[in-house]
C-alpha cells in the first residue's frame, strides 16, 4: 500500500500550463484601470520622482497616453486634474473649461473607446490642499457639497463616463446623484471612494496630483485604518444615497475589508493599488531585491482573489504590455 494518500495536490502543479488550467484566480487587463495626471501647458511630461514612470502630462500628452493605452488593451482611465490657478474654494474644479473637462474632449477624440473615469474631489484645487471648503481651520462637510457635485456636473457634460467622488465628505454622493439626475444625467454611474482609509501610503500621490495638505491631515474625514465595521457602513451608506460602484483603498492592507465589501453588498468592487504600493515595489525592484513583475502580478492576483472586480493600478499599462518595453 502507498505511505501516501491517493490525492497529490502536486500532481497540478508540474508545469506551466497545468497551474494555468486549474488557476482559480485571475487578473487581465481588461479589469484594470490606469491613473493619468493632467496638468496645463503644452507638451509637458513631467516625471514624479517618488513614482518612476509615473509622470504629469498635459492634455496633449494624455490624449496621447490614451491612444497607446487603448491599443495595448487597457479599457479605462482614472483622471486626476492640476488647474493653472488654486484658490481656498478649489473654483477650477467646477469650471466648464477646466483641465478635466478639456483633458476629457481631448482624450475622446484620441481613444473613443476607452473608458474615462474622473476623480471628484478639491484637494488638487485648493491652495490648503484640503478636500472640502475650510472654516475655522476644519473642512466644513455640508458647504463642500454643492462644490462636489458642480465638478460632477462639469465633468459630465464633458463626456466623463464615470465620475468617482473620492473626498469622504458625508452625503457627497446622494448630492452628486440628485445634481446629476437633474441635469439630465441619470445614466451617468457614480464609482465612490466608500471606503478610504487615512493611510500612510499616499505621499507620492500627493507629490503628483500636487495636493499636499499645507496645514493638518485629513484624519478628520479619512476612515482610521484600524475599522473595519465602520467601513461597512459608509459602503452602505454610499450604496443607498446611490453609488453603483463602491471603492476600498489602499488595496493590499485592506484585503480584509475588500473581501467583507464583496461578500457583504452585490455592486461592484473596486479597489485602489495606491501610490506608495507602487513606489515601495518600484525602488526595492531598482535595488534587485525583488523581481518586479512577479511581486506586480502576485499582489493584483491578491486583491482580486479577495474580492475585487476592478483595480486602479499604476501598472495597467505594465500588465497589458506584458511588461515588455515600449
Amino acid at each position: 500500500m502507498s505511505r501516501f494518500p491517493a490525492t497529490r495536490p502536486r500532481r497540478l502543479r508540474r508545469t506551466d500550463a497545468l497551474r494555468r488550467l486549474v488557476r482559480e484566480t485571475r487578473v487581465g487587463a481588461e479589469q484594470l484601470v490606469q491613473p493619468l495626471f493632467v496638468v496645463p501647458g503644452s507638451g509637458v511630461d513631467n516625471p514624479v520622482a517618488s513614482m518612476p514612470g509615473v509622470a504629469q502630462q498635459s492634455v496633449d500628452r494624455v490624449a496621447e497616453e490614451c491612444r497607446r493605452l487603448a491599443d495595448v488593451g487597457v479599457p479605462a482611465v482614472l483622471l486626476f486634474g492640476i488647474p493653472e490657478q488654486k484658490d481656498a474654494c478649489g473654483s477650477g474644479a467646477v469650471a466648464a473649461d477646466g483641465i478635466i473637462p478639456r483633458a476629457l474632449g481631448a482624450i475622446r477624440k484620441a481613444a473613443p473607446g476607452l473608458v474615462l473615469v474622473t476623480d471628484v474631489c478639491l484637494c488638487e484645487y485648493t491652495d490648503h490642499g484640503h478636500c472640502g471648503v475650510v472654516c475655522d481651520g476644519d473642512v466644513d462637510n455640508d458647504a463642500t457639497l454643492p462644490l462636489l457635485a458642480a465638478e460632477a456636473l462639469a465633468h459630465a457634460r464633458a463626456g466623463a463616463d464615470i465620475v468617482a467622488p473620492s473626498d469622504m465628505m458625508d452625503g457627497r454622493v446622494g448630492a452628486i446623484r440628485a445634481a446629476l439626475d437633474d441635469a439630465g444625467f441619470t445614466h451617468l454611474p457614480i464609482l465612490s471612494y466608500a471606503a478610504k482609509f487615512a493611510s500612510g501610503l499616499y505621499g507620492p500621490f500627493r507629490d503628483a496630483a500636487e495636493s499636499t495638505p499645507a496645514f493638518g491631515d485629513r484624519r478628520s474625514y479619512q476612515m482610521d485604518p484600524a475599522n473595519g465595521d465602520e467601513a461597512l457602513r459608509e459602503v452602505a451608506l454610499d450604496i443607498e444615497e446611490g453609488a453603483d460602484m463602491v471603492m476600498v483603498k489602499p488595496a493590499l492592507p485592506y484585503l480584509d475589508v475588500i473581501r467583507r465589501v464583496k461578500d457583504r453588498f452585490s455592486v461592484p468592487v473596486a479597489a485602489y493599488q495606491v501610490s506608495g504600493e507602487y513606489a515601495m515595489v518600484r525602488a526595492a525592484a531598482a535595488r534587485g531585491w525583488i523581481d518586479e513583475r512577479r511581486v506586480v502580478e502576485e499582489t493584483l492576483t491578491a486583491i482580486r482573489r479577495a474580492g475585487a472586480d476592478v483595480i486602479v493600478t499604476y501598472w495597467a499599462r505594465d500588465v497589458a504590455r506584458g511588461f515588455r518595453p515600449a
